[in-house]
């Protein structure tokens, strides 16, 4: 395992405080009481980049439930998921994190850097700022910006083109001062940075990587949109995996954040989608890596980003596990039939349980059809049941993994295999064993119910900013230009860079021991990866390369991240209306549980207010607290169907933009 560099300071003052909070008294020397004003710079910036992460995690999980790749139990996430009666419950963690636990801090550490010549760390300060606030812009639409955390308790609030041009300014800026030689005496770059180990070379790629990302949020501006300058942005931005930033985590600590008590050391998606028990993969995601392009082809990506349970368990004398195979998950259906989810509510996936002892289960099933089709699923797998009337007993041997309920209808969710991983502050006990364990007897008796996802364990990377993303700009942005051969070669690229990211990181973890525990870990076979390449799954040609196969290919590679979101309202979703591209996320639509005509008002497709648009803004903060404001630039802000307006760079002009705020 790798040495985690944080240096954990208590609190660090309500962790360094916001700039508008009274001062601590006497204690600026005291290097046990650091402040605001005396904490060392090389110290601040990792903890800008663990929170961050944090921000980042859950507002890449929860729009990740409105791209389709993830289903949840949770109440308010599941409409975004199933329902898209989208909830208020959804919204203010990402702005709370931000504004609480990062941007009041990169505004210090930008003043502090700056009276020490610390140039690297002032463009440090301004990435950030420019990641958190496009990423506000992205969610929210219009919010406080340019008075944001000046100690000004009821800031006005920007329009989104201001928070644009605002956030490539300070990128403009971070990519000068990285140029820059910081004066003698400031702290080394190396001493504070976790993402890249103070190369200031990735760091400028990054920057520029970033650049390239948000000027593609322009394409239906045909008045900013520029493709040229796309790619001229590509050519200086990451070249490779070697130039990708990551987000590291770990599993070596069980501190714990002293806002929401989640781990401090972890990825900072698996706070999200892998901490609890409600989060799955969605049959939407698991179609694309399993028959994309109608090709039946399994991609070597899915048993590493699909999990796996223990199934057909037989345990030693001493109830170990001593036999087993393993059962990958099935996605949810919400956006198809839907029929599992019709029966019993859009929440209603159980979770399974791990039978320490032969344990039976009564179901009444007074559906004749459905209690044929019951047993004949017992029989299927050779369990051993009884029938009396209605009534059907069936008895789960020791070593089973079954749902603890008499609900017939649930007793087939151990196929839906939720994404929890363990880590040791939430439930483990072995630094390289990140599996989920039912309960603490299936964990003694080594019965693994869940297996986790590439994207979402404890010790996975989080990606900020990679060259596989960067490949498919490119050939979208070839692909908007006409020139499907260069577009067909950054596609390729594309594949193959997500292919090796992957395997880089597998082969780590073999390499470290996770495999002992974790087959879902290991390496992909190099065999089924050139199957892969050479399949109908994967466009074998430019001249049928279509912008659906670019988009879907990027889908898969990003997972769990706010691109895929910001794609999908960049190209309306299914609805078939941008250019000549037809179709890009065929299958994406309304499935049969939506209830979300009070937040999502078109009346088709083609209608932007038919589709998730933006976030409410958090009620407390800018509803409640800030309505004056708030309400004098956005008169709808508090609309209920907010969801569906368009956010600045979503909309073809500003006139459009700007129709919408009246």
């Amino acid at each position: 395992m790798k040495n985690i560099k944080y240096i954990i300071l208590v609190c660090i003052v309500v962790l360094l405080g916001s700039s508008s909070c009274k001062k601590w008294l006497d204690v600026n020397t005291d290097p046990d009481n650091p402040n605001n004003q005396s904490v060392l710079i090389q110290n601040r910036l990792p903890w800008i980049e663990h929170f961050y992460q944090y921000t980042s995690g859950v507002t890449n999980y929860r729009t990740s439930l409105q791209a389709g790749v993830f289903y949840t139990t949770l109440a308010a996430g599941n409409t975004f998921s199933t329902t898209w009666q989208c909830s208020t419950g959804n919204v203010t963690t990402p702005y709370q994190t931000w504004f609480i636990e990062v941007s009041s801090n990169v505004i210090d550490l930008y003043n502090s850097a700056e009276k020490q010549g610390a140039y690297q760390y002032m463009a440090a300060a301004d990435v950030f700022h420019a990641l958190g606030f496009m990423e506000m812009l992205d969610l929210y639409g219009e919010m406080p910006y340019t008075q944001a955390a000046t100690g000004n308790p009821s800031p006005k609030p920007d329009d989104g083109k201001t928070i644009y041009n605002g956030c490539m300014a300070k990128l403009n800026e971070a990519i000068s001062l990285f140029g820059k030689t910081q004066e003698a005496g400031a702290p080394a770059f190396a001493s504070g940075d976790l993402w890249n180990n103070g190369d200031v070379s990735k760091w400028i790629k990054l920057c520029w990587g970033l650049k390239a990302r948000y000027m593609l949020k322009l394409s239906k501006k045909s008045d900013l949109y520029n493709a040229d300058s796309i790619l001229y942005c590509l050519s200086k931005g990451p070249q490779s995996n070697a130039d990708n930033t990551f987000g590291p985590g770990y599993n070596n600590s069980t501190v714990t954040d002293y806002l929401y008590g989640d781990p401090v050391v972890t990825n900072g998606i698996f706070d999200y989608a892998a901490y609890g028990s409600g989060q799955r993969i969605s049959e939407y995601y698991y179609n694309l890596l399993t028959n994309l392009r109608g090709s039946g082809v399994t991609d070597p990506r899915m048993s590493k980003i699909v999990p796996a349970v223990m199934s057909n368990i037989h345990l030693d004398g001493s109830g170990k596990v001593i036999s087993y195979t393993w059962n990958r998950s099935k996605g949810v259906d919400s956006y198809g039939p839907s029929t599992r989810l019709l029966k019993g509510g859009p929440t209603s996936i159980a979770l399974t349980s791990y039978a320490a002892t032969n344990t039976n289960k009564t179901y009444s099933i007074t559906d004749a059809t459905d209690r044929a089709n019951f047993i004949a699923a017992q029989d299927s797998v050779g369990r051993p049941y009884t029938v009396n009337g209605n009534n059907v007993t069936v008895t789960y041997p020791a070593g089973s993994m079954y749902i603890n309920s008499t609900n017939y209808i649930y007793a087939g969710d151990t196929a839906y295999v939720n994404l929890r991983s363990f880590a040791l502050a939430t439930g483990g006990v072995d630094p390289l064993d990140v599996d989920w364990y039912p309960s603490a007897a299936a964990m003694a008796a080594g019965a693994v119910g869940s297996t986790g996802s590439f994207q979402t364990r404890p010790v996975s990377d989080q990606d900020i900013l990679t060259y596989h993303e960067m490949c498919f700009i490119k050939a979208e942005v070839y692909m908007r230009k006409g020139d499907k051969g260069d577009a067909y070669t950054a596609y390729m690229n594309g594949i193959q860079a997500n292919l090796d990211m992957m395997q880089a990181k597998l082969n780590e973890w073999q390499a470290e021991g996770y495999t002992k525990t974790n087959p879902d870990m290991a390496p992909m076979d190099q065999n089924d990866i050139n199957t892969y390449l050479s399949s109908s799954a994967v466009c074998q040609d430019a001249g049928s390369l279509t912008m659906s196969d670019i988009m879907l290919q990027k889908y898969i590679a990003m997972g769990c991240s706010i691109e895929n979101w910001n794609d999908m309202r960049r190209f309306d979703y299914s609805a078939g209306d941008i250019a000549s591209f037809g179709v890009v996320y065929p299958g994406y639509q309304r499935g049969p549980l939506f209830t979300g005509q009070a937040q999502l008002t078109g009346g088709s497709p083609t209608d932007p207010r038919y589709w998730m648009r933006r976030w409410y803004l958090p009620p407390t903060y800018e509803i409640n607290y800030n309505s004056v404001n708030t309400l004098t630039l956005n008169p709808h802000a508090a609309d209920p169907n907010i969801w569906s307006m368009p956010v600045w760079w979503d909309t073809p002009t500003d006139d459009v933009y700007y129709g919408y705020l009246k």
